[in-house]
């Protein structure tokens, strides 16, 4: 039977990263275990990157840029690069939440991207993201939140109340979580002294001007005690905050042969976690004779539409080329290696597919039908809502070609994994990824792929074990063979 260890791990990358600042955050821990340096964008480049060494840096702690230079690689050579993403569609609580009706305390929450909201009913969500705390000398701080148990439900209407042929809702008025009782609550409020404290210190703030309301007054005080208590330091010290629903719930190995993944957030923290790893273990391949720049982008708000200043449609990756393309050049060298490297450059934008669903076989074209733990899915879209072309499938098929084999492969080829292709139908519609619009600001050859899934969007998705490896070891022989591949196949 086939290892499910890189599976495992993942599972446990996705359960530490319920938002995309925990995903930077994990990301960055397992690249800084396999010796990346962290650098800022603020600083000069010009006396810090250095060839083969290996370098992280992070935008809005919501999306993480890492490369790695090859000794041989000149300002002009070719990059190879994976692009994904680190948000989930989800729910975030609102600026003001703190809302009651009939006796339950009520959180307010705004939906982000195209989820399948329906799938949040009758969950055990708790909330993560980060707080912005003031400290004692009167500097502002960033802090990650997790809070662990669950203290949130959506609940539904009960069928003898409603009897609905379809499960339909009213996103505003009717998508609120509980967070408990009115009355429980008063109740905790006259037995707890450090919500006394609280009140006091609120009262206090209250003396001077605050342009905003304090976050006591605006959010339910015993959330912001609770998040106060995740980031260490007292509900007065917490500023502001952004922060994600997610269901408590763990990712899990599931299947009757552990053949399965059962989890939230496979799109997109499944690639973004195959590409960190398959640049880490390429890294077994030396940069010594290396010529190319192996570099992945993890980018925040595709689901919306990756416009913001740590998207995908942002200057982060555009940048950090130009500026790997000025380093050790003269005036006249700089002239043109920005544009040398973008035409010799290839990006992979790795992102989930859809695999045929058992229960509805006909919504997939008879011809491209992605099974889980069949290899990755190629996705081709002749209105390019996907950038891959020949030239393209022929790169990534002699990368696949080329793969290591797992040591627990029942095959006996030495190398070698699997690919799959998928079209959607003419009928239905066909999302998009960060491919197209890269590929078009940076001029540069781009592919689109990823791992087949089921229930994408949902807040509980489900993927194959096996892909997870299979992705790891292309990635791997992408960064590892780009150099002596890449340029061997051409589209001019």
């Amino acid at each position: 039977m086939a290892s499910t260890k890189y599976a495992e791990d993942f599972v446990n990358f996705v359960n530490s990263s319920p938002s995309p600042f925990h995903a930077v955050h994990s990301a960055k821990n397992l690249l800084e275990k396999a010796g990346f340096e962290h650098i800022e964008e603020q600083q000069s480049w010009s006396s810090v990157i250095k060839p083969g060494r290996k370098y992280i840096l992070t935008r809005n702690a919501s999306s993480i840029v890492a490369f790695a230079v090859g000794k041989k690689w000149r300002p002009g050579s070719p990059i190879g690069m994976i692009g994904a993403h680190t948000d989930s569609c989800c729910l975030r609580v609102k600026p003001i939440s703190k809302k009651q009706s009939d006796g339950f305390l009520q959180v307010g929450v705004e939906t982000y991207g195209g989820g399948l909201w329906h799938t949040w009913f009758d969950r055990d969500l708790s909330i993560a993201g980060r707080a912005i705390i003031r400290t004692k000398t009167g500097a502002f701080q960033q802090r990650l939140v997790q809070i662990k148990k669950p203290i949130l439900r959506i609940p539904t209407l009960a069928v003898h109340l409603d009897r609905q042929e379809s499960f339909s809702f009213n996103k505003e008025s009717q998508l609120f979580p509980i967070a408990g009782l009115a009355a429980a609550e008063l109740n905790r409020r006259s037995e707890d002294r450090d919500y006394e404290k609280l009140e006091k210190e609120q009262s206090d703030s209250n003396q001077n001007y605050e342009p905003l309301r304090v976050p006591s007054e605006r959010h339910h005080p015993y959330l912001v005690e609770l998040i106060a208590k995740e980031a260490e330091v007292s509900a007065s010290e917490v500023v502001d905050f952004e922060m994600v629903l997610y269901d408590t719930q763990k990712a899990c190995i599931g299947g009757l042969n552990d053949e399965l993944i059962f989890s939230a957030r496979l799109d997109n923290l499944e690639m973004s976690y195959c590409s960190a790893i398959g640049l880490i273990e390429s890294l077994g391949t030396s940069l010594g004779n290396d010529s190319t720049v192996r570099l992945i982008a993890l980018f925040d708000h595709e689901e919306i539409g990756s416009t913001s200043a740590q998207g995908a449609a942002s200057t982060l990756l555009p940048a950090v080329i130009k500026r790997l393309c000025t380093l050790e050049t003269s005036a006249e060298e700089n002239a043109s290696a920005y544009e040398e490297t973008l035409s010799k450059s290839f990006l992979v934008s790795a992102d989930m597919a859809h695999s045929v669903h058992p229960n509805y076989p006909g919504k997939h074209e008879s011809d491209h039908r992605p099974e889980m733990n069949k290899g990755t899915v190629l996705k081709i879209n002749a209105n390019v809502r996907y950038a891959t072309n020949s030239p393209g499938i022929v790169l990534i098929q002699e990368m696949a070609r080329r793969a290591k084999k797992s040591s627990t492969s029942p095959s006996k080829a030495e190398t070698g994994v699997p690919l799959q292709l998928f079209v959607g139908r003419n009928d239905t519609s066909c999302g998009s990824t960060i491919g197209p619009m890269l590929s078009a600001a940076l001029g540069v050859r781009t592919l689109d792929l990823g791992n087949p899934q089921l229930s994408m969007h949902s807040i509980r998705e489900t993927g194959g074990a096996h892909d997870v490896e299979h992705s790891i070891r292309l990635f791997d022989s992408f960064f590892s063979n780009f150099g002596e591949v890449g340029q061997s196949i051409q589209g001019d």
